[in-house]
């Protein structure tokens, strides 16, 4: 049992320089007044913005950069890419889908693991 995400949680990646806030559009129902969000939520920059600089060597631009330093690991701009569905969710539905909740992961295709590190509010996810 994990916690609802709501608009606003932080996020962080496993690439990241920075934690990034998700951002939950359109009409959804509300918890301590804020948005739920679900686990198609994970459009690029639309709800999942940059994490600052990227530090993957699988993304082209640090691997070029990286090259050109002669091999000093050089951070890039971050553009996630994010691969699929936030997993697993919760038993809730939001707007027909899974819940969000706390323990949920997504995945860049550069190789970063994508967490929520704050729920942003203080709700369990409990019920069917």
């Amino acid at each position: 049992m994990g916690k609802f995400v709501t608009n606003g949680a932080l996020l962080t990646c496993s690439f990241g320089m920075a934690p990034a806030p998700l951002t939950v559009v359109g009409m959804r129902p509300m918890v301590q007044n804020m948005p739920m969000a679900n686990i198609m939520d994970f459009a690029p920059m639309a709800n999942i913005p940059a994490f600052g600089m990227c530090q993957s060597m699988a993304n082209p631009m640090v691997a070029s950069a990286t090259a050109a330093a002669m091999g000093v690991l050089t951070p890039q701009p971050c553009i996630p890419v994010i691969t699929g569905p936030w997993a697993p969710g919760g038993q809730v539905k939001v707007c027909q889908m899974p819940a969000l909740i706390d323990n949920c992961k997504c995945f860049c295709a550069y190789g970063g693991n994508i967490s929520v590190s704050f729920p942003g509010n203080a709700a369990m996810a409990t019920g069917k």
